[in-house]
């Protein structure tokens, strides 16, 4: 059951289509039409739609920009509608609309649902909802890049299980092996590290520097350096508040105060502000009797040492040897003690580290073996199975006697240091495993297998295309199948059967085909064809639904290129027949 079909496209600017709307059907739908009439636009179309790159160069020619929108019907409850609605979209009736425009001047603006998105989701969507194959696609199945992944998509939680794992231990020995080369190519460059960072420790923990010390020693110093001045200063302002013994005479302003004082506290009690005003003179007297005492005290406690201020200096010096080395002051000096003594200990414990990622290197190759090994059996049990359905679906597109198989090897390594122990072999490997996957095909009794790149002709490859693809729908099912010629180098009995095996697919998937095969389109449940018209000024291509009488039409000049001929005619209302009763 088709849970998301497709339903139309409207294609403005793009290419030689100025405007167009395609509607296609749920089931299998044919796209024909004279060559250059703009069939692969169509295409190209549904490829922006999923996500894919975007040229300026498809803007129609005078046009600012071209943009594809595209109504495809879907379940609410699917993956595709729930993560469409996660990025903001909105279902309409059950429909979700996308949209891609593309400017003139190469931006690319994307919108799901009436909201815009990135581009990128529009491939994330793609992914549960269209599988595009074209040309490209064909020679991509020559890689064997390409027909590995093909085989691990078949075989599906029996090699993604064990592929999973491997590659977890893969990214693991990597990145174990990346440390463990640093670590030994390194080696020098850690030691001439380690060997400063001792001796700036031994400096440091030689001068036991104390926090803030640097600014303790800077105020003694200048304490020190100036004790002559500050004793002085401090016996003139000594005697300027508390008088000299030795002159009797002598004003004072602690005397002074103390007379200004008992004047008030004579007359206090006439008048209350007054009153106020003695109680601060007398605060004040004790004030200066205070600083008197102290100043007194500090003269005499003051050191003028020139040994004392010589050490202080000597101190300082050995500090500053410190910071001019290791930070801005000593607390930054010890700081960086701290950390120097974290990165030596680290440096220090290289060795065992080294230690303990080669037991882990070794641990995890052997571990790796075992693992690629796993994944070879998995990949060689799926295998078998998806080379007898591909060689069964052969049978049904006119090549009865083909035979399709696997090559899964595993290249041995130059030495065992460059690979993984697998039966006693050194074997290379990569992130995904150490097998080389090759699909072969022996196209007739007694011809050898082949890789498919070498021992299959263009038609040939069309059908193994076409094959492979019907049996991922077994498996691995996608809602619509895009397929661009696929019937190319194809013809004769060969493309009806390419028809009726697309029809018979069409039962379970909406299948879009670009096809030039009048054997192939008389099998579709609709039939567009997109047509060329030449103004004198602009050409224009529109897309039209062929039924009755102009289906007849289309498919006689598709086999005669002429749509009048009697002969033609019989024989496309014949093929509409056939393909009506022989699906």
């Amino acid at each position: 059951m088709v849970l998301h079909v497709l339903e139309e496209m409207r294609i403005r600017a793009l290419g030689v289509i100025d405007d167009a709307v395609v509607e296609l059907s749920p089931g299998f739908t044919a796209v024909t039409g004279e060559t250059g009439a703009g069939k692969t636009m169509v295409v190209t179309s549904l490829g922006l739609l999923l996500g894919g790159r975007a040229d300026a160069a498809l803007v129609r020619i005078g046009a600012k920009a071209a943009v594809v929108e595209g109504r495809i019907t879907v379940d609410a409850r699917s993956a595709v509608a729930v993560r469409a609605e996660e990025a903001g979209a909105e279902l309409d009736d059950g429909a979700l609309l996308i949209s891609r425009t593309l400017s003139a001047e190469g931006r690319s603006r994307a919108h799901v649902g009436g909201r815009s998105v990135p581009v990128g989701l529009l491939g994330e969507l793609a992914d549960d909802l269209v599988a595009v194959h074209g040309q490209t696609d064909q020679q991509g199945l020559m890689r064997p890049a390409r027909q590995r992944q093909a085989l691990d998509r078949y075989a599906g939680a029996a090699v993604a299980g064990p592929l999973e794992k491997y590659a977890g231990a893969y990214r693991r020995l990597r990145a174990v092996a990346a440390e463990l080369d640093e670590l030994t190519t390194r080696a020098r460059e850690r030691e001439q590290e380690a060997d400063l960072l001792r001796f700036g420790l031994e400096e440091v923990a030689a001068a036991e520097p104390r926090a803030g010390e640097d600014d303790e020693l800077a105020a003694e110093a200048e304490r020190l350096g100036h004790a002559e001045a500050l004793a002085s200063a401090a016996a003139l302002a000594h005697t300027a508040l508390a008088g000299n013994p030795e002159d009797p005479e002598g004003v004072d302003a602690a005397t002074l105060v103390g007379g200004a004082h008992r004047a008030l506290e004579a007359v206090r009690s006439h008048d209350p502000a007054l009153a106020a005003l003695a109680d601060r003179i007398g605060e004040v007297g004790i004030l200066l009797s205070d600083v008197a005492g102290e100043l007194a005290g500090y003269a005499d406690d003051l050191d003028a040492d020139p040994l004392r201020l010589a050490a202080v200096e000597e101190r300082r010096a050995a500090l500053a040897q410190l910071t001019r080395k290791y930070g801005e002051n000593i607390s930054d000096v010890l700081a960086w003690a701290e950390q120097g003594a974290a990165r030596l200990a680290e440096l220090d414990g290289d060795d065992d580290r080294i230690s303990e990622l080669t037991a882990e290197r070794d641990a995890l190759r052997a571990d790796l073996g075992g693992l690629a090994q796993a994944l070879t059996d998995a990949r060689n049990e799926a295998a078998a199975r998806f080379a007898e359905a591909v060689t069964e679906e052969l049978a049904s597109l006119a090549m009865p006697h083909a035979r399709v198989t696997f090559a899964i090897r595993q290249t041995e390594a130059a030495d065992e240091a460059a690979g993984i122990e697998v039966d006693g072999r050194a074997v290379t490997y990569g992130p995904h495993g150490a097998d080389e996957v090759e699909l072969l095909l022996a196209p007739h009794p007694g011809a050898p297998p082949r890789p498919i790149a070498k021992g299959a002709s263009g038609g040939e490859l069309s059908r193994v295309m076409l094959a492979v693809e019907v049996v991922f729908a077994g498996s691995d099912p996608v809602p619509t199948y895009l397929f661009d010629e696929v019937d190319a180098g194809v013809g004769g009995k060969a493309a009806v059967e390419v028809g009726r095996r697309l029809a018979r697919l069409a039962r379970s998937a909406q299948v879009v085909v670009v096809t030039h095969l009048p054997q192939v389109a008389a099998f579709a449940d609709r039939h567009l064809v997109v047509e060329k018209t030449n103004d004198g000024a602009v050409t224009r291509s529109g897309v039209k639904a062929m039924e009755g009488e102009d289906r007849v039409r289309e498919l006689s000049r598709m086999l005669a290129g002429q749509e009048d001929s009697e002969l033609a005619r019989a024989h496309a209302e014949e093929l509409l027949e056939a393909a009506r009763t022989g699906r």
